[in-house]
């Protein structure tokens, strides 16, 4: 609604210093203005448009010069409102589709080359939030540890071992702990969690299971072991090329704002709910500075963007971190046609 309110000189005035510094990084000030302006305008004039501009917000000077930069709100409206997004070459798309799927097809394989690719393109930080890569279980136990307390114990293949103590009937015999075993044990062997929970429900819903009431109680105890677990922390997090935010680093405040930066990527489930929102998005999702709270302190931009599988549904989001003076207009599209290219391999 703001942008509408900009007549075509106030919109182009601020065009200006917008690419100005999203391509230097460098406050822009009247006198240049007047030299690269379409409509060539006065300094006095630009000047009186620049102040308008700051009163709503858009732009300010970072320091005593007579440079503008733009806000938060300013990049916002403008990645909204006035940003021309590129088009990928038949050669970077091709490009893209071949690495992506040089090591392989399956998702553990394709997500990693996938992020190495991005930071690469980008020259920033890319990151990836992947499902858990979920083994197929070798075997389960229950072991009696006094009144009403028991230890489950799940072996997965690669002999990953998980133990969590749960609450079981009072006066629960140790043969019945025998029994939900063995029940569990037929029926998850060589199946992940998910799909052998799925059966099992099936089987006590339908009545089908030949389970005395206490020992069912133990099975849908053992079964919820793992249902207290937020799906978001469950997630698979890769984070690739950190060292691509150094590259352009020149003053004292960029090397701590980076500083800051990389604390924040360390922030494993901050981050996994930061890009939990862009899960919903249709298409790519742009954070821009303080935008969200993870990375408030040190100013900078998420662009990322869903993948799904052959069914349509979500399973992670593929993007990119850096600075908030981003290349918007080619790392968009780049993050863009990644996740529709990791869709089309699944």
């Amino acid at each position: 609604m703001l942008l509408e309110t900009l007549n075509d000189r106030s919109r182009d005035i601020f065009r200006h210093i917008v690419d100005a510094y999203l391509t230097t990084g460098d406050p822009v000030g009247s006198r240049t203005l007047s030299k690269i302006l379409t409509n060539p305008l006065s300094p006095a004039s630009i000047r009186n448009v620049m102040a308008d501009l700051e009163d709503s917000g858009l732009i300010y000077s970072p320091h005593t010069s007579a440079g503008r930069i733009p806000t938060e709100l300013g990049l916002r409206m403008f990645v909204d409102g006035l940003l021309e997004v590129g088009n990928l070459s038949e050669d970077e798309r091709t490009n893209i589709r071949i690495k992506c799927h040089e090591k392989g097809s399956r998702l553990e394989e394709i997500l990693p080359q996938a992020t190495s690719l991005l930071s690469g393109l980008s020259q920033c930080a890319s990151i990836v939030m992947a499902p858990k890569y979920e083994r197929p279980l070798k075997h389960i136990e229950f072991v009696h540890l006094g009144p009403g307390r028991a230890l489950v114990v799940l072996v997965s293949e690669g002999d990953d071992v998980e133990n969590r103590i749960i609450e079981v009937p009072h006066g629960l015999t140790p043969s019945a702990l025998t029994q939900a075993g063995n029940y569990l044990n037929a029926r998850m062997v060589g199946r992940t969690f998910a799909e052998a929970q799925k059966i099992i429900q099936q089987e006590l819903q339908q009545q089908k299971a030949e389970l005395d009431k206490l020992t069912q109680q133990v099975v849908e105890q053992g079964l919820a072991v793992r249902a207290g677990k937020e799906g978001g922390l469950s997630d698979t997090l890769i984070v690739r090329g950190r060292s691509n935010l150094l590259d352009n680093v020149e003053a004292r405040e960029d090397l701590e704002r980076i500083r800051t930066l990389f604390d924040d990527l360390e922030t494993k489930n901050d981050l996994i709910s930061l890009l939990d929102l862009a899960k919903n998005a249709e298409g790519v999702r742009i954070f821009i500075g303080s935008e969200n709270k993870l990375f408030s302190l040190s100013g900078s931009s998420v662009i990322a963007s869903p993948y799904m599988d052959a069914d349509n549904n979500i399973l992670g989001v593929i993007g990119v971190i850096g600075p908030t003076r981003l290349n918007y207009a080619r790392i968009i599209p780049i993050v863009d046609y990644t996740a529709k290219v990791i869709g089309n391999i699944l």
